[in-house]
């Protein structure tokens, strides 16, 4: 099994999706919008009101009112505020725009936004207080990562930014609370999530099946949460709002205005847009009736744990050809980068472990001693790799390496590595790649239903009080 420090398979991402979208998402699961506002002051828990920054003048008018910065939400000892709503409408309004998405009423639209910053919220909360930090030095990585897969300089990077109306400051702020949460995932969710040789057997022979190979689906969702514990009465009510949602996309309405209007699920205000997912990437409630759709039909609603879904089918393309790659065999040292071990401590550390290899110590010894992952107790042994599996950053030292090379210190989102090549070889992956991509996507739709449950079990156990309706 590889690393931890492989890389996951994501979609592109433009500069706007960047800004504006959710996190990882992608994931049909919750994943954090990227944001989110500072809190306001503690005074603020105390007061109903707060002063808003509005425009100087010199000469006050007796008739003109005083913009005011409603708390509009308590979580847990924290305030939410109209402040908050509004920049937060007014980037998704704009995102929205750019998506030929129309916008659902105000009324509704404000109150999912609150909803998501209040989820939010409950998720930066649980990860500071259970002691997940990110560094500024993690955080300007990613941003040059981000600024390299638009292939801009981080200057040309800030200003296409700020052009989207988004202060750089409050972007980078969006970026570490989109690392939290995702760490947050790792450790909550993802290191619990197992997928069996069992599972990956039957999902690929349930592939060889399906005629014309590997399938894969277009779709968008809509999702009406229902709470933990809910009773009987909020469960109909929930139900209702989805057969609502389900009979106006059947009398014409466009599934995207829709989805904006009633969908619960982090993607909606892109009109519930889910990307393209293989069978096994599809969550389990609308797997089976996916594959009896087709292009444009629309499922009936759905019932699941986490609410009800309604689910269109946009198209379907098959893949069935042979994958011929160029493989390295490598090993590696990891020593990661995390709450208890700084970036500065980690670099210092590979750095030893390297001047004791160049002086004659064993690469599979310093492994077995110093790697912090699963291949330590092999040595550091990473087998055969192909293009793809693993992070960009690990990529390109790796390939800039000659057989039987000792890189220098490498540094990844994961902490800093020791790479050494030791072959290479020029093979057909097809039936390596389908089963690693079968396993992958196993894991991805299990990560993603554990999410949505987890996360939905932390906000309902949170502390939540909504003012909105305050005057």
């Amino acid at each position: 099994m590889l690393s931890t420090f492989f890389s996951r398979p994501r979609a592109g991402r433009c500069i706007a999706a960047a800004i504006c979208a959710a996190v990882v998402a992608s994931t049909g699961a919750f994943a954090t919008a990227a944001s989110a506002q500072r809190a306001a002051p503690p005074a603020a828990l105390s007061a109903t009101t707060t002063s808003s920054p509005a425009p100087a003048s010199s000469t006050p008018s007796l008739d003109k009112s005083v913009p005011i910065d409603r708390v509009v939400a308590i979580v847990n000892d924290e305030a939410l505020t109209q402040y908050d709503v509004n920049e937060q409408k007014r980037v998704v309004l704009g995102q929205m725009k750019s998506n030929n998405v129309t916008p659902p009423a105000p009324d509704v639209l404000e109150k999912q936004l609150l909803e998501r910053l209040i989820t939010e919220r409950v998720l930066l909360q649980y990860a500071k207080d259970t002691g997940i930090r990110v560094d500024d030095t993690q955080v300007e990585r990613t941003l040059a990562r981000i600024a390299e897969d638009n292939k801009l300089s981080n200057e040309d990077f800030r200003k296409a930014v700020e052009r989207e109306g988004i202060p750089f400051a409050k972007y980078r702020n969006d970026i570490r609370n989109e690392i939290t949460v995702q760490r947050l995932r790792e450790r909550e969710v993802e290191s619990r999530v197992n997928v069996s040789d069992a599972e990956v057997d039957h999902l690929i022979a349930t592939l060889d099946a399906q005629a014309g190979g590997e399938v894969e689906y277009r779709l968008a969702h809509i999702l009406v949460t229902v709470p933990e514990q809910a009773s009987t009465d909020q469960i109909d009510v929930r139900q209702r709002r989805a057969e609502q949602a389900l009979s106006q996309v059947r009398s014409g309405t466009d599934f995207a205005q829709v989805a904006a209007g009633f969908s619960d699920a982090p993607d909606a205000l892109q009109g519930g847009a889910l990307g393209w997912r293989t069978p096994a990437r599809l969550p389990t409630v609308f797997a089976d009736p996916v594959r009896k759709m087709k292009e444009g039909d629309v499922s009936p609603v759905l019932r699941s744990a986490s609410g009800f879904h309604i689910v269109k089918l946009l198209e379907v393309r098959s893949r069935n050809n042979p994958s011929v790659v160029e493989q390295t065999k490598l090993r590696h040292i990891l020593v990661k980068v995390n709450e208890t071990t700084s970036n500065d401590d980690a670099k210092v550390k590979i750095e030893r472990i390297r001047d004791r290899i160049v002086q004659g110590a064993k690469f599979e010894d310093q492994a077995k001693a110093n790697s912090e992952d699963a291949s330590a107790a092999k040595g550091g042994d990473l087998g055969w790799v192909s293009p793809g599996d693993t992070v960009p950053d690990f990529e390109r030292a790796m390939n800039g390496l000659k057989p039987g090379e000792l890189s220098g210190p490498v540094r990844t989102p994961f902490g800093w590595h020791l790479i050494q090549v030791q072959e290479r070889r020029t093979q057909d992956v097809t039936k390596e790649k389908a089963r690693e991509q079968a396993r992958a996507a196993l894991r991805q739709r299990k990560s993603e239903e554990a999410f949505q449950d987890w996360v939905r079990q932390t906000r309902d156990r949170s502390y939540v009080e909504i003012r909105a309706d305050d005057k």
